[in-house]
């Protein structure tokens, strides 16, 4: 039997054109032009059987970032393995929220930074910012350390502190913040996208006791002591969470709380801040905080 072509590997790939292309490029390591203008030779057959065992694999539904190995999100390519969770794009919004608030000079948590898409994204688009990102895995913070070290170039360490450690715990306990923002685990243990599209992605960093409240909780309950006066909390949770999540945040005393929409007019990112000396006292008590959402993530 003669050797396929690239154009006949592509076709009968069963997959969709763009993806089977996107799988023939990383085999092959040639631009998507040569394989075009190239299509009808023949390929070797080490690279045929590296492409079927991709197709394979994409065809039993593992997501196309992982068989890739990076991801696009906020405008830069991170590397991603099935340690950590696929970036995506409604977390922009809460980096572009986070970008926003934080003040010149700001010291910037990122709580369970994974990839470390938030607080790689914030590091490339304001200099000023002193971050630190931690996470309980230390196989997702050694992925997040190669991002930081090709995406921020030879000085990567000293733009961000990378810590292990399970949420609050891997910090001083002296250790404040102008901003923190998380996109932590909030799926219940019952949702039926844990079975589907999401079986292949870190169960840890994706399920939550407590209908998938117990993390948002621990965070927002224990941010007061880790946020200067004026201080941001940011909670990416889903969408259907977001009153639980704006009550959490009145509950543990922060001001002027309110949810932002995703691009699909989604509640995607709840924020509160820490009351600071010298500010009004709010016209409610916390228990009572606001519920306005924030049109398109702003």
């Amino acid at each position: 039997m003669p050797p396929s072509s690239h154009d006949q590997l592509v076709a009968a790939a069963g997959l969709p054109r763009l993806e089977a292309r996107m799988l023939l490029e990383m085999v092959s390591g040639r631009s998507r032009e040569w394989l075009i203008a190239h299509g009808p030779e023949p390929v070797a057959a080490d690279l045929a059987e590296r492409f079927h065992a991709l197709a394979r694999r994409r065809l039993a539904g593992e997501p196309m970032a992982y068989l890739t190995g990076q991801r696009e999100f906020h405008g830069r390519l991170f590397q991603i393995d099935a340690a950590v969770l696929i970036p995506r794009p409604d977390t922009e919004g809460l980096v572009d929220l986070a970008l926003t608030l934080a003040p010149p000079g700001a010291r910037v948590l990122d709580l369970g930074t994974g990839s470390g898409a938030i607080a790689i994204s914030l590091a490339c688009a304001r200099a000023d910012l002193r971050l630190c990102a931690t996470d309980r895995s230390a196989e997702a913070l050694a992925v997040a350390r190669r991002n930081a070290r090709a995406l921020l170039g030879p000085d990567w360490a000293d733009r961000i502190d990378f810590r292990h450690g399970d949420w609050w715990q891997a910090l001083p306990d002296d250790a404040r913040f102008e901003l923190v923002a998380a996109n932590p685990p909030y799926l219940a243990e019952t949702d039926p996208h844990l079975d589907s599209d999401l079986r292949h992605e870190p169960r840890t960093a994706l399920v939550a006791a407590d209908g998938g409240l117990d993390d948002l909780r621990r965070i927002a309950m224990a941010a007061p002591r880790h946020l200067t006066p004026g201080g941001w909390l940011l909670l990416e949770h889903g969408r259907e969470q977001g009153a639980a999540v704006r009550s959490l945040l009145a509950a543990a005393g922060l001001v002027e709380v309110r949810t932002a929409q995703d691009a699909e007019h989604r509640e995607r990112v709840t924020l509160g801040r820490l009351n600071a000396a010298g500010d009004a006292m709010p016209e409610h008590p916390p228990h009572a905080a606001s519920s306005q959402t924030a049109p398109d993530g702003s």
